[in-house]
């Protein structure tokens, strides 16, 4: 029997919506990111079937050169790997994407940035290592509203030292400290599909099991 699927897919203030009644494979929708002209800090938690940076910008850049610079982080050397728009929507080098990636983008103007496509087979997962790490809220993971949440299901050790967040307005990082035990200062509310930089002090796959689409977290009966 077909259900209603309806996943709440929004950041922060960030105005998003997602449904459609179908069977878990056949889901589509959307989350939009409304960026500044400057840095933005967003994610691609749908399968839109992008595989390169080039491909995610094109429609924005396709009657003139929007976004300028596409940075994914490198936690191997602990560096922003940076892929610059040469012009016309030419990526040099154009790195690789796909469901889960987080993106650090410079934008030349306002706009709003989407992930449109089908939900992911499977959730996302990341290979967290010792530093620092970018990861997006796995959408499954609904139950992870705070920051100290999302650091608790990672681990009951203090793993995890630092949750940074982008802030557009002043364009910086916005720090939340593990003073102890998992109690972050500040500890601002975060949902499924929110890009996060944080440091960790251990190595360790997260989450250890994603599951498919049949997570209960992904159904409502609203």
């Amino acid at each position: 029997m077909k259900k209603l699927i309806i996943p709440l897919l929004f950041i922060f203030a960030f105005s998003i919506l997602a449904a459609v009644e179908s069977e878990p494979s056949e889901v589509v929708g959307y989350v939009k990111y409304p960026c500044v002209a400057g840095d933005n800090f967003v994610a691609m938690p749908m399968n839109d079937g992008h595989t390169l940076v080039s491909e995610v910008t094109a429609s924005y850049n396709a009657t003139e050169d929007i976004i300028n610079t596409v940075n994914i982080w490198d936690p191997t050397f602990q560096i922003w790997n940076g892929s610059p728009n040469l012009g016309n929507n030419y990526f040099d080098p154009d790195l690789e994407v796909g469901p889960g990636s987080v993106l650090f983008l410079t934008s030349y103007q306002a706009l709003d940035f989407y992930s449109i496509g089908s939900m992911p087979a499977t959730n996302a997962q990341y290979n967290i290592v010792i530093g620092d790490n970018t990861i997006m809220v796995p959408l499954n993971k609904s139950s992870l509203t705070s920051v100290s949440l999302l650091a608790m299901d990672m681990g009951p050790s203090d793993e995890i030292n630092t949750i940074n967040l982008w802030d557009q307005s002043f364009q910086l990082w916005s720090a939340c400290l593990n003073l102890g035990g998992n109690y972050f200062d500040p500890d601002p509310a975060i949902t499924i599909a929110t890009p996060l930089f944080l440091t960790s002090y251990a190595n360790f796959i997260w989450p250890p099991s994603p599951r498919t689409l049949n997570s209960p977290s992904l159904r409502s009966s609203k």
